[in-house]
This record gives C-alpha cells, sequence and structure tokens, in this order.
C-alpha cells in the first residue's frame, strides 16, 4: 500500500514536471538561439553602415572599416565578409569560425543594394548556456521530485498504516479473536469510518457469538439435571416392569443414554477456547496406547481388537484434547467396524508433522461423504450417533494448530488422520 502510492505520487509529480519543464526548457533554448540571431544581424547592419559610403560610390574600403571588422572578429570569433555589388570580397576578417550562426544583410540605400555583409558566428557559447539552463531545471526537477517523493512517503504512511492495523484486526477477529479491535482515531476520515464499521461488525458478532454459546451451555446444563434424574428413575423401574415390556424399557434407557452424550458434545462444542487446556509436549505414542488400553474391553464385547504402533514422538498438544480426538475416532472405527476385524491405531513422523492414524476395516465412506463427515450432525445412514463426534475432535485439533481428516483405508475402511506440530 505505501509503496504504491508512493509511486503514484512520484509518477504524478514526474508528469506534471515533464509537462511543464519540457517546454520551457525547449522555449529558453529558442528565445537564446533567437536572441543571438537578432544580435548578430544588428552587429551586420553595424557593419553595413560603415562600409555603406565605400560600397556606394565603388572606393576601397577605408582603413577604420577594416579595423573595425577585425576587432569585432577578434572579440566575438565570428568570420566576417564584406562583398560588393558584384558579389567580391572587398573586406574579410581573415581568421575566425567556420561554422556557426550564418547571417547575411544587404548594405542598401534608396532602394539601391551596393553589397551584402555575411557573419559566421560560433553558437558553442550559446550551445553551452541551453546545456546549463537544461541542467538547471534537471537540478530543480529532482529537488522537487525527492520533495514529492518525501512528501508522498509522509501521507502514504498516513493512510497505509491505519490501514494494516485495520487489517490486522479483521485477521485476528477472522481467527476468532473477537475481542480485537481497529484503531479508530488513526488516519483519515474514510479509513477512521472503516475501522470503526469493523469494530461494530466485531462487537455485534462478538455478542451473537457469545449469547449463542450462553445458550447452548445453559441449555445443555440445564438438560443435565432431569436427564440424570429420568436415568435414574427408568433404572428403577427395570424391577418392576413385567418382561414383555422390558425391551422398551430398555430402548428408553439407550435413547437417554444417547441424549446423555448429545447434552455433553453440546457442552464441549460451546466451550469457550480461552477456557482449555494450556499446549505442552505430550508423547502420542502413549496416550494412544492408553486409550487403545482403555477402549480395549468394550471393543472386546464386539469382538474387535486394537492394536498400537508407533515409536515414541512428543506433539505440542493438550493432552486431554489429543484423549479426547482419540475417543471419538475410536468410537467412530468401533461403530464402523465387522465382527472379527481389527482395528489400527499408529503414530509416527511424517512430512514435518506428527501424525496418528486410526484405521478400521469397515465398508468404509465414499469422497463426498468423508467431506461432509465434519459437519455438525451429520452421519452417514442412519447412524445413532449425535454427529457432533468429529465436529469436536475437528474443534479440537485447531485449538493445537492441527489437521484431521478421513482417508481410505488400506484394508477398505476409514483411515481417521490427525496431524499435530511437533514439540521439537
Amino acid at each position: 500500500m505505501t509503496r504504491r502510492l508512493l509511486l503514484s505520487y512520484v509518477a504524478l509529480t514526474l508528469g506534471v514536471l515533464i509537462a511543464l519543464e519540457v517546454p520551457l526548457g525547449i522555449l529558453n533554448a529558442h528565445n537564446l538561439r533567437q536572441d543571438l540571431r537578432s544580435k548578430v544581424q544588428r552587429d551586420a547592419v553595424t557593419i553595413g553602415s560603415l562600409a555603406e559610403d565605400s560600397l556606394e560610390h565603388g572606393r576601397p574600403v577605408d582603413s577604420d572599416v577594416r579595423a573595425a571588422v577585425r576587432r569585432y572578429a577578434e572579440e566575438s570569433g565570428a568570420h566576417v565578409v564584406v562583398r560588393g555589388a558584384s558579389g567580391r570580397p572587398v573586406v574579410s576578417s581573415g581568421a575566425g569560425a567556420a561554422h556557426g550562426l550564418l547571417v547575411t544583410m544587404p548594405v542598401a540605400a534608396n532602394g539601391r543594394v551596393f553589397g551584402t555583409v555575411g557573419i559566421t558566428y560560433p553558437i558553442s557559447s550559446t550551445d553551452r548556456r541551453i546545456d546549463r539552463d537544461w541542467f538547471g531545471l534537471a537540478i530543480a526537477a529532482a529537488v522537487v521530485l525527492a520533495a514529492a517523493a518525501l512528501l508522498g512517503l509522509v501521507l502514504s504512511r498516513s493512510v497505509s498504516r491505519p490501514l494494516r492495523r485495520v487489517e490486522r484486526a479483521a485477521q485476528r477477529i477472522g481467527d476468532g479473536q473477537l475481542d480485537a479491535r481497529a484503531p479508530e482515531t488513526e488516519g483519515p476520515d474514510d479509513v477512521r469510518r472503516l475501522a470503526r464499521t469493523l469494530n461494530e461488525t466485531a462487537a455485534k458478532l462478538e455478542t451473537l457469538v457469545r449469547s449463542q454459546e450462553d445458550f447452548v451451555a445453559d441449555a445443555s446444563h440445564q438438560l443435565r439435571t432431569p436427564l440424570t434424574a429420568l436415568r435414574l428413575r427408568l433404572e428403577n423401574l427395570e424391577r418392576d416392569v413385567a418382561p414383555p415390556g422390558r425391551e422398551t424399557l430398555a430402548a428408553a434407557m439407550t435413547e437417554t443414554e444417547r441424549l446423555s452424550r448429545l447434552v455433553s458434545e453440546l457442552l464441549a462444542l460451546a466451550r469457550p477456547l480461552d477456557q482449555v487446556e494450556a499446549a505442552e509436549a505430550v508423547d502420542v505414542a502413549a496416550l494412544a496406547a492408553a486409550r487403545a488400553e482403555a477402549w480395549d474391553a468394550l471393543a472386546a464385547e464386539s469382538d474387535l481388537r486394537i492394536e498400537t504402533d508407533g515409536a515414541p514422538v512428543r506433539a505440542r498438544a493438550g493432552a486431554g484434547r489429543v484423549e479426547q480426538v482419540l475417543d471419538n475416532l475410536l468410537a467412530n472405527a468401533v461403530d464402523a467396524s465387522p465382527p472379527g476385524s481389527t482395528i489400527r491405531l499408529t503414530s509416527g513422523r511424517r512430512n514435518g508433522w506428527i501424525e496418528l492414524h486410526v484405521v478400521d476395516e469397515g465398508p468404509g465412506l465414499p469422497a463426498d461423504a468423508r467431506a461432509r463427515a465434519f459437519d455438525r450432525f451429520w452421519h452417514a445412514g442412519a447412524g445413532e450417533g449425535s454427529g457432533l463426534g468429529l465436529a469436536i475432535a475437528r474443534k479440537l485439533v485447531e485449538v493445537d494448530e492441527g489437521e484431521i481428516a478421513l482417508q481410505d483405508g488400506s484394508s477398505g475402511g476409514v483411515d481417521a488422520v490427525v496431524r499435530l506440530r511437533p514439540a521439537d
């Protein structure tokens, strides 16, 4: 921004200088040459008037005229030739300029021409003066350009610096720092109005997002207590319900558990990012092994095995966030895997990232389904999940400036890969 504005100011000034100084220089050179021609013409007329009497009567030019011609030639460096009516030279200055401005004036009286005076006048001094004038104009242009550049730099910075601060504020707001604000008292009026508009928009957005988070959190908190009470009542009814109704009771308890998980996941999504665990160097291989061990029993109930593999690697992340991400991915893998299959949990370093892979042997997902899998409340088919697990996982990974994606597994299932920044 500063460079473009500065170049604009300098280019505009340069254009004005060219439009003014070039015609001025050309006009000055023309005037100097015209003044020189007029002077030489006057000198020729003067010499002709001295020789007029001799030429008119056909007498030899006297010594005074010859002396005047010689002095003029010596003082000016010009070559002077006085010719008679026949065109033959009657007076010549001898040595003098062979090249230069040639002026020929007639010697006449009463309408009769008695001869001519020719002067070849050197123009080197006039050319030097014209060159000096052009040089002076160039120096003046350079000074004006330097002043314009300095003034343009000050003006452009007065505009671009506040704009850069507005841009940085907009970037911070876009990165989720909704409390970021742009300075409203710097720069021109247009920039100040832009900053005020950005701040007003950010304030409205912050209010909207905070109110939404507060609503979700409050609603989730309010729902937890009655859901817990409902689950306890359903469990207490189990011994009083006759066998034909126990299947319905079990379905009700399952739906209650599902609703409780949904409330917990909504709370996780509504949790502000500034209240999360600080990132530190964590051994992701050890975390993966611990979560695999925790899920072994549940996997065994579905006739599944969980295998872990990978050398110890350390990533900069929140240990609790990594564990929650692994729990979400393992839960999806258990739901998608057929009995008798294996879930593989691996870790390692690749392309500058620390990678965690959770690979199942299920039916897999098409490309369009993998692209939508991280959308909230979306799940493949008619599944019983809330559709929030992967959305939560992505949010947790992004807190640590990482990436998460679903890929085709080597055995036809899904390869869920988490990429985190290394700690060293």
